[in-house]
């Protein structure tokens, strides 16, 4: 990593050996083949399916599926844009990714319009794209959407053995899903090709180095790339950070996230409490937790509309956590239901109609990229063992959060994938003919093989750069953020040297720039704008919690993973 922090300066051309990512996220072989060419964007009209208005420009970024084999199969990548308004004082493209992984950027460029965005939107073209496996990028899909959007569910704290064995078997199957549906392409869904995808992005964007900001998982697959081509980046913008070490990626990960989002979830029941003359949900965060298992088991009992279950009521106020502009609406759609008055919350848990696709695309992305990245535990008794362990002091997600990324328990390795896909090829050659496919299926197999052999079964990337590689960097943090705890700021400081940290004191708000707290967005602004980077460390008071009746105006970012 010494070598590549160097002499990342140089280009795609000579750090592709390292950045090379093979099935399963690990970082490549040392005989990979050179980078790929990236040819310039080519925009005009967007798609009507997109539903982006004529102001907004759309193109297409064609990317190899797998780096290792450049010339082999390729797919298509979805890109937005609308242009600088101060052309004269243009200072490049401004790419943004807002996490998942499974979220596009598409409406970003609509964020110039916006009075916050105003002053960057004059310097910067406003870049969006839909990350590989997204949208219209090479989608993916692990379930049928209807099926995948069937309602109501269950939501369950503590769940008996016999709810675990029904989640353990939906697990299964859906990971099968996502084998038998994407095939030999699954493993190349990780986050390393999405840094190398982003570097094809600039590349034909016209751009010598990237300006990009990315929020929650776009902070891990932007951490990625400053490691893989530290020489590319110009201004970089890591707003509510993963923690990036190895280790954590990514089953450690949710397990601290299940115990940051349990104190999240009590400030909520705090403030609630403090508003009881208004709400009456009780004067204690006891008896609003009693009110929310009420309103929970009544609705397992007695599905709301019919399709509001208590996974439905789970997974809106799931949102109490990423944002507390919800609070109000939470409370309010709680307190109606449990006194007479179902509309609130049939307006913010029923599943919306026409979704299902796009819902079930972006949790496949999601599964995939997560599970291609690391080693997941096998062994059912380590999840449960574990799970069980954090449910006793923090319920209020864990379980919830453990049957969304079980299905990484039953992901095959690399390996495995590689014999997968000499087989697939094998089939075609016997009933097409198809020889060339199953001689490099069968090359990558065997250098998969001794790849493994030699080294071992590589993890994720280590995340870190020299001192000087990468230009100074900005990063945000929230210190109650509950999906991207705050540890996470702190490691990610330590492995980027010369990276400032802003952090927005006693809040947890999830995506803090350009949201509700001007002290933050004077720094981004100070960055982004002028180059300016502020001490190590800087801290910003709170922003004012929400007020009884207040209504959340707009989201700031994508909720990401959940």
């Amino acid at each position: 990593m010494r070598a590549l922090a160097l002499y990342g300066t140089i280009g795609s051309l000579l750090v592709t050996a390292l950045a090379t990512a093979p099935a399963g996220g690990a970082t490549g072989a040392a005989a990979a083949p050179p980078a790929p060419v990236a040819h310039r964007i080519g925009f005009g009209r967007c798609a009507a399916v997109e539903h982006l208005p004529s102001t907004v420009e759309c193109g297409t970024l064609t990317v190899p599926l797998d780096y290792a084999r450049p010339d082999g199969k390729k797919i298509h990548l979805t890109v937005s844009r609308v242009r600088a308004t101060a052309r004269r004082e243009r200072q490049g493209s401004l790419v943004f990714n807002p996490g998942g992984p499974g979220a596009s950027s598409m409406e970003f460029p609509l964020y110039g319009g916006l009075p916050k965005w105003n002053k960057l939107a004059r310097f910067y073209d406003f870049v969006g794209y839909a990350p590989r496996g997204v949208g219209r990028s090479a989608p993916l899909s692990c379930q049928d959407p209807k099926e995948f959007a069937q309602a109501p569910t269950d939501s369950r704290p503590h769940p008996d053995a016999a709810f675990k064995r029904r989640k353990l078997a939906q697990a299964r199957a859906y990971a099968r899903g996502c084998v038998r549906r994407a095939g030999a392409d699954l493993p190349y869904y990780n986050s390393v090709n999405n840094a190398r995808d982003l570097d094809m992005l600039r590349a034909a964007l016209g751009e010598r180095r990237l300006n990009f900001m990315g929020a929650s998982y776009g902070t891990y697959f932007a951490a990625v790339y400053a490691t893989l081509f530290p020489g590319h980046v110009r201004r970089m913008l890591f707003d509510s950070v993963v923690n990036p070490a190895p280790h954590k990626i990514w089953y450690r990960n949710n397990l601290d996230q299940d115990v940051a989002f349990q104190r999240r979830w009590s400030d909520w029941l705090r403030w609630t409490a403090r508003h009881h003359d208004r709400y009456h949900l009780g004067t204690t965060t006891r008896a609003v937790q009693h009110a929310y298992d009420s309103a929970a088991n009544k609705l397992r009992r007695h599905p709301l509309e019919g399709r509001i279950g208590a996974g439905q009521l789970q997974s809106a106020f799931l949102k109490t956590g990423y944002n507390d502009a919800f609070w109000p609406m939470r409370a309010e759609a709680l307190s109606g239901y449990l006194h007479g008055n179902p509309k609130p919350l049939i307006a913010q848990a029923l599943p919306r109609s026409g979704g299902s696709r796009e819902e079930e695309n972006g949790n496949a992305v999601y599964t995939a990229v997560e599970c291609n990245d690391a080693r997941w535990p096998h062994d059912w008794r380590t999840w449960d063992r574990d799970n069980t362990e954090i449910a006793r002091t923090a319920p209020f997600e864990t379980w919830d959060n453990a049957w969304m990324n079980l299905p990484c328990a039953f992901w095959p390795d690399r390996s495995q994938w590689a014999e997968a896909e000499l087989a697939d090829a094998a089939h075609r050659a016997e009933r097409h003919g198809a020889g060339g496919a199953l001689a490099d299926a069968a090359g990558h197999a065997a250098s998969v093989h001794f790849d493994e052999a030699l080294h071992g079964r590589r993890g994720p990337l280590d995340v870190r750069t020299e001192p000087g590689a990468l230009p100074p960097v900005l990063l945000l943090a929230a210190e109650r953020d509950a999906a991207t705890p705050y540890r996470g700021a702190l490691e990610l400081q330590r492995r980027l040297p010369g990276s400032s940290l802003v952090t927005e004191n006693g809040a947890g708000t999830h995506g803090i720039a350009f949201g509700d707290n001007a002290c933050v967005n004077r720094y981004v602004e100070a960055y982004l704008l002028h180059g300016k980077i502020p001490a190590r460390k800087v801290y910003c008071a709170p922003r004012p919690e929400p007020v009884p009746g207040q209504q959340l105006a707009r989201a700031q970012h994508a909720l990401p993973g959940k």
